[in-house]
This record gives C-alpha cells, sequence and structure tokens, in this order.
C-alpha cells in the first residue's frame, strides 16, 4: 500500500512539476524552496556565530597565555600625555576615555570639515571642466588628472611641509591687519567669547532657516502651479544672514573677541589652527575635489543633450539651465558614486597620523595603545568608531538618495 501511495505521488509530480509532500515535516520543509532558503540562512547565521566566538575565545585564551587580560578598564586610567589640538577640556591627567573623545572630535572635524569643502571646489571643478573656455577646461584637467593619480599620503606629506618649511618663525609671522597672523605654527586669529545674549542670535538663525525652508517649498508649488519664478536664493540669503546680523547688533553685539598679540617667542592669545590640521584638511579636501570633480562632470554629461537644446529653445540662460533641469537630473547619477567619496574621505583621516595630528588613530589607537599594552581593546574601538561614523554617513546618503530619486507613476 505504502509503495503503491509513493508510486502515485511520483506519477503526480512528474505530470504537474508541483512536488508532493509526503513522508515527515523535515523532509517536507527541505523539499519547499522557501523553508530550504530560510534553513541556509539560519545555518549560516549560527556558523558565524560559532566562527566569531571561537576567535573570540581563541584571543583571550592567548592573551592569558602572555600574562593579559580582555577589559577596558584602561579607558578610566589617566592618560598621561599633551594632545596638540583639543576641542574640549583636556590634560595630561585625563583618562584615555577622554583622549579617545579628542582624539574622535578631531576626526569628525577633519571629515567634516572635508567633506564640505571637497563637495563645493568637487562641483566647481566637474563644472569648468566642462567649460568651453578651452584654457580654464585644461587648467582644470591637469589638476585633476595630476592630484588623483598621486597617492593622498603624498599631498599630505607635501603640504605639510610647504607649511612648515615655507612660512615664517612666530616672530616674523605674516601679520594681517594686527588681527590674523600665519607662521609656521599655524594660522592664529581671534578667539571669540560668546555672551548669553548670543542666544537670541542662535534662535534668530534657526528661525530663519526654518523660515526660508517654508518658503522655498512654497515657492516650488506656485512655480509648479502658475510657472511663476520667486528669487529663492536672494530670499534666502537675505533670511539666512540678514535676520541673525540684525539681531546680532540689536542685542548689543555679545561677542568679546580675544585678539593675538606678538611676544618674545611666541604670539599669546587667540586660537590658533595647528599646521597639521591644515595641512590633513588641505590635502583630502584638493584630493577628494579632484574625483568629485570626475563623477559630476559624468553625471552631467548623462542628462540628455536635449534638454540643452529645449531650454535654449525657450531662451534660458546657460546657468539657468545648469541650476533648474541639469544638476537636479544629474544629481540621482552623482549621489551614489558620492558617497563613497564621502567615505573614502573620512576613513583616508586616519593617515594623520604620518604628520603628527592627533586623531582617534593616534590617541586611541598609537599613544593609548602603546602605554596600556591593551592592543585588541583599542583597535576594536578605533575599528568600531570608524564603522559608526561610515554607517551614518552612508545613511543619511542613502536618505537623500531616496529623496532624489525619479518616483514613477
Amino acid at each position: 500500500m505504502a509503495s503503491g501511495e509513493t508510486q502515485a505521488a511520483a506519477q503526480t509530480q512528474a505530470a504537474t512539476g508541483v512536488p508532493v509532500a509526503s513522508g515527515n515535516i523535515f523532509s517536507r520543509l527541505w523539499n519547499d524552496k522557501e523553508s530550504r532558503s530560510v534553513i541556509f540562512q539560519i545555518l549560516t547565521v549560527i556558523g558565524l556565530f560559532a566562527f566569531f566566538a571561537y576567535i573570540g575565545t581563541n584571543a583571550v585564551a592567548n592573551l592569558e597565555r602572555l600574562g593579559k587580560t580582555f577589559s577596558f578598564d584602561f579607558l578610566a586610567q589617566p592618560a598621561s600625555y599633551d594632545i596638540n589640538q583639543h576641542l574640549i577640556e583636556y590634560s595630561s591627567q585625563s583618562t584615555h576615555l577622554r583622549a579617545a573623545m579628542v582624539g574622535l572630535i578631531n576626526t569628525l572635524l577633519v571629515a567634516v570639515c572635508g567633506v564640505i569643502a571637497a563637495s563645493i571646489l568637487g562641483f566647481i571643478f566637474g563644472v569648468l571642466r566642462l567649460s568651453h573656455n578651452w584654457l580654464i577646461n585644461r587648467i582644470v584637467y591637469v589638476f585633476i588628472e595630476f592630484t588623483r593619480n598621486v597617492p593622498v599620503l603624498l599631498h599630505i606629506l607635501l603640504i605639510h611641509g610647504i607649511i612648515i618649511h615655507s612660512l615664517p618663525h612666530p616672530k616674523q609671522a605674516i601679520n594681517m591687519s594686527d588681527r590674523l597672523f600665519l607662521s609656521n605654527r599655524g594660522f592664529t586669529l581671534p578667539k571669540p567669547d560668546f555672551q548669553d545674549a548670543f542666544l537670541l542670535t542662535v534662535i534668530a538663525f534657526v528661525v530663519a532657516v526654518v523660515g526660508f525652508t517654508v518658503y522655498k517649498r512654497w515657492a516650488k508649488k506656485k512655480q509648479e502651479e502658475t510657472g511663476h519664478i520667486y528669487p529663492v536664493f536672494w530670499v534666502g540669503l537675505a533670511s539666512i544672514l540678514g535676520l541673525p546680523i540684525v539681531t546680532f547688533i540689536l542685542s548689543g553685539a555679545p561677542i568679546v573677541w580675544e585678539v593675538p598679540v606678538p611676544g618674545r617667542f611666541n604670539l599669546k592669545g587667540g586660537m590658533v589652527v595647528i599646521p597639521e590640521f591644515l595641512a590633513l584638511w588641505l590635502a583630502l579636501t584638493l584630493y577628494t575635489s579632484a574625483f568629485i570633480a570626475e563623477i559630476v562632470r559624468s553625471g552631467i554629461l548623462a542628462v540628455s543633450h536635449g534638454q540643452w537644446e529645449a531650454s535654449q529653445a525657450l531662451g534660458m540662460k546657460r546657468s539657468r539651465t545648469l541650476n533648474l533641469i541639469i544638476i537636479p537630473q544629474a544629481l540621482r547619477v552623482i549621489v551614489p558614486p558620492l558617497t563613497s567619496q564621502y567615505l573614502n574621505l573620512t576613513k583616508n583621516s586616519s593617515l594623520a597620523i604620518a604628520i603628527g595630528y592627533m586623531d582617534i588613530v593616534a590617541t586611541l589607537g598609537g599613544i593609548s595603545l602603546m602605554q596600556t599594552g591593551k592592543e585588541m581593546e583599542t583597535m576594536m574601538l578605533v575599528l568600531a568608531a570608524y564603522l559608526v561614523i561610515s554607517l551614518l554617513i552612508s545613511s543619511f546618503m542613502n536618505w537623500y538618495n531616496s529623496r532624489i530619486k525619479l518616483v514613477e507613476r
């Protein structure tokens, strides 16, 4: 009887092409395509966790043989070293955790400043690369090809060497209006001391940004309905700059400036942008802008030439066509590879250790590692920091890319 049912099931499956459930529950799950794929995924995840558990236990066992323990207690111990740039309070008596926070902030500072400057320069160079002016086109082409075909570490060392060896000593610093001084110790400028009333200026700036956002959406909606173009750029510029400036003046200019003055051997007072930061920021900005320029150029060329011809037939200016028609369409091509360049710039900032800029690699992954002997713990924290920063950048860029993508109807 059983053999007859099996033979009938086989004949039914051969005739219909659909597997017939038979046998116990495990065989039915295995014969089902979707269930089998889920089983493979579960087994894969279990295998990965088992592999990492084996690696972790093996590492801890090896550390015990060397007389070491796996712990993060060292973060509460005094760091006992100075950091040449810190945006938060820090001294040599601060903990290793505090030193790691200073290094992380320094890394974020370079990354944010580099991304902003590289984006601006990259877009400018990308547009100029398509200029009909032969001289401008060739100059930008030579810059791009030279910059992106030389390793970024050489750019960092070159610019750092130029700043250190070409600029004068602080005693002969380049004086600009007795307020700004440029020397091989960095760029010294007045240090602001914000008073309590400055909060009104900050509130005015936030209100101006929110108001401009609302106005921009309203102007776009009206343009779609009536075709009338409102001066969005000038209104935004006037509101974002004008309202805070007026508020700042009416509140009595609540900022006291500590102006640097030349001393016997060095400049006293003010705030200093150290040469290591300048060199790293300039090198990463120029290097990344060369790649962004090619991304922008390819994105613009990806837009059909008929868009240019249609706008010219309507009598639109070239700049207007670029801002309203070409760039919005090109962004859909530009943003995905642009994300990779932002990630590369952030990760390339780890080369700061070559010129002594105290980022998270130089602090936690450098001096703290050597002082405490916690190689695994410090490297895990450094890797986690870069992973979190990279994931945040990717998440933001993916969100922005989803906002500007084409919506099919």
